[in-house]
C-alpha cells in the first residue's frame, strides 16, 4: 500500500493530556488580533491576499474565492482546483447556508472497480493514478459563492494567484516540508515531476517555484469562467491523459457536474450554536452527535485530560462513528438519519449506554449485515460586517492521485478512495464503512469535512475547522471543547495535543504528550487500547477564530479584542493575518 500523508486545507471565514491548560498557554504564542477582518489559512501568501481582499472593500466570501484559488498555487500539497471540498456562510443577519463542490464519480465508475477477479480490493487503484481521480468541483463551488454572495469580478480575485503562478514564489522552510517524502510519487508522473521537482530532486528553502501551466488555466478561467475548466480545453486536456493512463474520467462527466447548495446542520451545544456541514459530509453530523453525548456530562468540572473526560469523549466517538461508517452517504443516493442522530433524545440513549468504568467494545456495535472484517486543508475568514466563512477543501491524499494532466499544471485528486471500495475493508485513512457509501455513477463519496462556524446570542462565535482525513471530526471538535469548556484561547485550542477513536479499528490514537502516563494507565485499566500516533501530518492543522476576546474569559470580561486569529502551530507556512 503506497505511504501518504493525510492533509487537509480547512479555511474558516467571517463576514463582520499531560499538558494542563497553563502548560498549553506557555506552549502556544498569542492569537492574531484585529478589529476590521481576519484570514487565517495553510499559507501566509494566501492569508495577505484574503486580507487585501478585505481592505479593498470585498466581503469574506470574495475573500475565500481569493484564498482558494491563491493556495492551489502556494499550497500543491492540497490546495487545489483539481479536487473538492464544502464552504459554511454564516451572513451578518444570521442567515447561513453550505455549498457542496465535492468531487463526483465518473458515469463509468462501478461499485467493483477496485475489486480484483476473487473480489479482493487491490492495492494503490483507489489512490494513485488517474482511475482514482474524481470530477473536480471548486471552480464550479468558487464561482457560485462569487456571483451569489460575493461582491468583486472574477478576474480582480484570481489575478493574485494567476502572478504567484506565472512569476513564482520563493518557498519558506514550511514550504518545503509540505513536499515531505513525496518525491517518488511525484517523480512517476512527468508533468508533475517537471513542475515540483528540480533536476528529479526536492526543491529546497530560498529557491523560487514557477508554475507556468497552471498560470495559463487561471487565466483561461478569469477569462471564460467555469466553462474553462468544465466544457474547454482544460477539461480536454484532463480527459485524454486520464484515457492514456487507465482512468475513466469523460468529457460529460465534467459538463454535467453541478455544484449543490444545502441547508447546514445545526445543533445547540451549552447555549452555542453550531453550524457545520450536512451530507455528504458525515462532519457537522457527528460532531453534532457527539457535542449531543457529551452534553449531558460536567466536561468543565471533570478537568481537561483526565482519564474520566478522556473516557467519555472516546465513548462518543466510538458509537458517533458507528453511525457515520454505516449509516451516511450522498443524500442523491441514500436517506441520511440526520434528525436521529442530531437528537439530544439519541444522544441520551448512547449515553445511557455508556459504562463510565470500562471501555466499550467496537465489535460489540457492528450493525446486522455490515460486511466483512490527507491531503485537505481549512481557512477560516471574518469580514467588517461580521459575515463568516469557513471552508475546507482537498486532494484527499497529499498531492492526490500524484498526477497532472500535462498543459494544466493542475494537481488531481485521489478522492475515488473516499468511498467504499468494500464493506469492511478500510481506506486511506483506515476507515471502515458500509454499503451506503458505496461507489455509484455521478456519486459524492461520505466527507469528513467539518467547516463550523458557531454563534451565541445571535452573533457570531468562532469559526473553525480542519484537515485530518477521518480525524477532521475528532480535531473541530477537540477545539471547541477546548474553548467552551476548558476555557482555553483560540490558539491554545487549536494546538492543544488530541486523541481520536474511529470505532474501527478498536484503538484510542493519541498525540504524544496528549496524556499524562497516569492517564493513560487508568483509561487502560479501563480496557481502552491506547496508542501514541507519532506522524504529525495525520493529526491535521486546524485553523480558527473567535469573536469578541482571545478566550470565552476576556469575552466575558468585555475587554478583548473584535477579531482573533489562530493558525495550528503544526503548520510551518501558515498565517493569521488581520487588520
Amino acid at each position: 500500500m503506497p505511504s501518504f500523508r493525510l492533509k487537509t486545507l480547512s479555511i474558516t471565514l467571517l463576514f463582520a493530556s499531560s499538558l494542563t491548560p497553563w502548560a498549553v498557554q506557555a506552549a502556544s504564542p498569542e492569537p492574531v488580533k484585529a478589529e476590521h477582518g481576519m484570514v487565517v489559512t495553510a499559507q501566509h501568501l494566501a492569508s495577505d491576499i484574503g486580507v487585501a481582499v478585505l481592505k479593498s472593500g470585498g466581503n469574506a466570501v470574495d475573500a475565500a474565492v481569493a484564498v482558494g484559488y491563491a493556495l492551489a498555487v502556494t499550497y500543491p500539497t492540497a490546495g487545489n482546483i483539481g479536487g473538492g471540498g464544502f464552504m459554511t456562510i454564516r451572513f451578518k443577519d444570521g442567515k447561513t447556508t453550505f455549498l457542496d463542490f465535492r468531487e463526483r464519480a465518473p458515469q463509468a465508475a462501478t461499485k467493483t472497480m477496485y475489486l480484483d477477479a476473487k473480489g479482493n480490493v487491490v492495492d494503490g487503484l483507489s489512490t494513485e493514478g488517474y482511475l482514482a481521480v474524481g470530477v473536480p468541483g471548486p471552480v464550479m463551488g468558487f464561482e457560485m459563492a462569487r456571483s451569489r454572495y460575493g461582491t468583486k469580478p472574477l478576474a480582480e480575485l484570481i489575478a493574485p494567484a494567476i502572478a504567484l503562478a506565472k512569476d513564482g514564489f520563493v518557498l519558506e522552510q514550511g514550504d518545503i516540508d509540505s513536499f515531505e517524502g513525496e518525491t517518488d510519487r511525484l517523480a512517476k508522473d512527468p508533468a508533475a515531476a517537471a513542475i515540483f521537482l528540480k533536476d528529479g530532486k526536492p526543491f529546497v528553502a530560498g529557491e523560487k517555484l514557477i508554475q507556468a501551466d497552471l498560470a495559463a488555466s487561471l487565466s483561461s478561467i478569469a477569462e471564460k469562467g467555469t466553462d474553462a475548466f468544465y466544457k474547454g480545453a482544460i477539461a480536454d486536456q484532463i480527459v485524454k491523459a486520464s484515457a492514456e493512463k487507465g482512468g475513466v474520467l469523460a468529457k460529460a462527466d465534467f459538463e454535467r457536474y453541478a455544484v449543490r447548495e444545502l441547508e447546514p446542520v445545526k445543533c445547540n451545544y451549552r447555549g452555542y450554536d453550531i453550524v457545520s456541514s450536512p451530507p455528504p459530509s458525515s462532519g457537522g453530523v457527528i460532531i453534532c452527535e457527539i457535542l449531543n453525548v457529551l452534553e449531558g456530562y460536567p466536561i468543565s468540572y471533570m478537568g481537561y485530560g483526565a482519564a474520566d473526560t478522556v473516557h467519555v469523549m472516546i465513548e462518543a466517538m466510538r458509537h458517533a462513528y458507528v453511525d457515520r461508517n454505516t449509516s451516511l452517504g450522498d443524500p442523491d443516493f441514500v436517506e441520511n438519519p440526520v434528525a436521529k442522530l442530531t437528537d439530544k433524545a439519541y444522544a441520551k440513549d448512547i449515553r445511557d449506554k455508556i459504562d463510565p468504568f470500562r471501555a466499550g467494545v467496537s465489535a460489540t456495535l457492528i450493525p446486522k449485515g455490515f460486511g466483512e472484517s490527507k491531503e485537505t486543508t481549512h481557512y477560516s475568514i471574518i469580514d467588517d460586517e461580521g459575515n463568516a466563512v469557513a471552508v475546507t477543501y482537498t486532494l484527499n491524499g497529499s498531492f492526490g492521485a500524484g498526477v497532472v494532466a500535462p498543459g494544466t499544471g493542475i494537481l488531481l485528486n485521489n478522492e475515488m478512495d473516499d468511498f467504499t471500495a468494500k464493506p469492511g475493508v478500510p481506506n486511506l485513512y483506515g476507515l471502515v464503512q458500509g454499503e451506503a457509501n458505496a461507489i455509484a455513477p455521478g456519486k459524492t463519496p461520505l466527507s469528513s469535512m467539518s467547516p463550523t462556524i458557531i454563534s451565541k446570542d445571535g452573533k457570531p462565535f468562532m469559526v473553525i475547522g480542519s484537515p485530518g482525513g477521518a480525524r477532521i471530526i475528532t480535531i473541530t471538535l477537540e477545539a471547541i471543547l477546548n474553548v467552551i469548556d476548558h476555557g482555553m484561547n483560540i490558539q491554545e485550542a487549536v494546538d492543544a495535543p488530541r486523541v481520536h477513536h474511529q470505532w474501527l479499528p478498536d484503538k484510542v490514537f493519541m498525540e504524544p504528550y496528549a496524556l499524562s502516563p497516569d492517564t493513560r494507565k487508568l483509561l487502560s485499566a479501563m480496557g481502552h487500547n491506547v496508542q501514541i500516533d507519532e506522524s504529525w501530518t495525520i493529526w491535521g492543522q486546524a485553523t480558527g477564530i473567535l469573536v469578541g476576546g482571545e478566550s470565552l474569559s476576556d469575552i466575558e470580561a468585555g475587554g478583548g479584542a473584535r477579531y482573533n486569529g489562530a493558525v495550528d502551530s503544526r503548520i510551518g507556512a501558515g498565517a493569521a493575518r488581520g487588520y
